[in-house]
């Protein structure tokens, strides 16, 4: 008891003496100026963020503080309509609900532990109080279970950042236990966005029939997820034709960094871990890189209606429970295997991977209890023959609400479709044999 007041009483202590001073260095990079601001507010001082299959975390202001709490306890998640698994959150969810405040708020986070073991608050990319920086047994004590610990500090930047625990980081952010912070500037921009995504990159290793992610694996990671759900349990990101849209990507996973490309349009990388990068200094791509434990933030106008593939590059993230250790039988003739496998042994088998994958959405074949197919959405021409780390951008003219849509109506004209015999003789297309069998 006596260490569990003092371990309390030190974050007390350190916040409140109020804001520390700052090295130069790190003055030039903070950009608050220590005005004592009202706690900024949604919708005046700048536009709430979009959490596709996530939430905010509620905050409330008591003397002129923003105040928050963070509640650290198991969860049972929904990854994708018929993969359940059991892991650790927080406030019931996988991943944590984001944390929104503006440049120069102070903010007093409460972070209970109902864990089963210790944990602490690591505000990931925050400058702030040595003593608040939640490094379990490095800058504070651990917390342990049943315990609730206070941090306090203020704002002293703006940009896209998260928080996890540092305390047994391997196990407690395999098992879901991360979130987004987003800090707004106190200045609101001349252009803000009219769509602000969030969105958590994160991997797991979860066998097919089981329920726990692995916290042990290091290589092999079958699902794939965007706020903690893969594809087709992937919200689509919704805009209407002309507005401003921000996604703000975050990666807190084990080990694989993202190449995260948007089709049908060409964006501005706007932000890294440090914040807003100079207008002069801003790279135009299609594809954004997210290494592992970093942030970063793009730009553009919704000027290109449509259903918009918006996934990660890397092929086998938009797979969902793939195994590695799959046969390569691309090409071979399995008939005969088959026969005498249904035959002999189980009734009903059938080889996959002989003619590709791309059939696997459809066939819908039998997995084990508490799985899910290695690929397939519904599509509203066919099945969609990726699942992971994908969803959909879907931007429309003349919206009245921001929901789901549906699919995009094509104009006349504009829909790839099948050449007919007259197309091909027209613009002299000679069109080989199929190959035989």
């Amino acid at each position: 008891m006596q260490r569990t007041a003092l371990a309390g009483g030190a974050a007390a202590v350190v916040s409140a003496a109020g804001a520390v001073a700052l090295s130069p260095r790190l003055m030039a990079q903070a950009t608050y100026t220590g005005n004592g601001e009202a706690p900024g507010q949604p919708h005046t001082d700048y536009t709430p963020v979009i959490v596709p299959n996530g939430a905010s975390l509620p905050w409330k202001v008591v003397d002129g503080v923003k105040v928050f709490h963070l509640i650290a306890e198991p969860v049972d998640h929904e990854f994708a309509p018929g993969l359940k698994g059991k892991g650790w959150g927080y406030n019931g969810m996988i991943h944590g609900p984001t944390i929104e405040a503006v440049e120069g708020d102070r903010v007093r986070i409460y972070l209970t532990n109902l864990l089963p073991e210790p944990t602490t608050g690591h505000w990931h990319g925050l400058i702030l109080p040595n003593g608040m920086d939640g490094v379990g047994g490095l800058t504070q004590h651990i917390i342990q279970p049943g315990e609730t610990f206070k941090y306090e500090f203020v704002l002293r930047q703006h940009g896209t950042f998260m928080y996890h625990p540092h305390h047994d980081e391997m196990t407690q952010m395999a098992l879901g236990m991360m979130g987004m912070f987003i800090i707004h500037p106190r200045t609101r921009p001349a252009n803000p966005p009219d769509r602000d995504f969030a969105i958590m990159l994160s991997e797991w290793k979860i066998l097919p029939g089981a329920s726990r992610p692995d916290p042990n694996e290091m290589l092999e990671f079958n699902v794939l997820t965007m706020n903690a759900k893969a594809y087709p349990g992937t919200d689509a990101l919704v805009a209407k034709t002309g507005d401003r849209v921000r996604i703000r990507f975050g990666n807190l996973g084990a080990m694989d960094h993202h190449p995260i490309h948007l089709h049908g349009y060409q964006f501005h990388i706007v932000e890294n871990d440090t914040g807003p990068v100079a207008e002069s200094a801003q790279q135009k791509d299609v594809t954004v890189l997210v290494p592992v434990g970093s942030t970063r933030t793009i730009e553009f106008v919704a000027d290109n209606p449509g259903d918009w593939a918006f996934h990660c590059h890397m092929t086998h993230h938009v797979m969902n429970q793939m195994g590695h250790n799959t046969l390569n039988l691309i090409g071979v003739d399995t008939d005969k295997i088959d026969k005498t496998i249904r035959k002999t042994f189980l009734p009903g088998y059938m080889s996959m991977g002989q003619d590709g994958m791309g059939d696997m959405g459809e066939m819908g074949m039998p997995v084990p209890p508490n799985s899910i197919p290695m690929i397939g959405g519904k599509g509203q021409y066919d099945p969609i023959t990726m699942g992971g780390m994908f969803s959909i951008l879907k931007v429309r003219d003349n919206l009245q609400s921001y929901d789901d849509p549906g699919w995009y109506q094509h104009p006349p004209g504009t829909l790839a479709s099948l050449a007919t015999s007259s197309d091909l003789q027209r613009d002299g297309i000679e069109v080989p044999p199929k190959p035989a069998a």
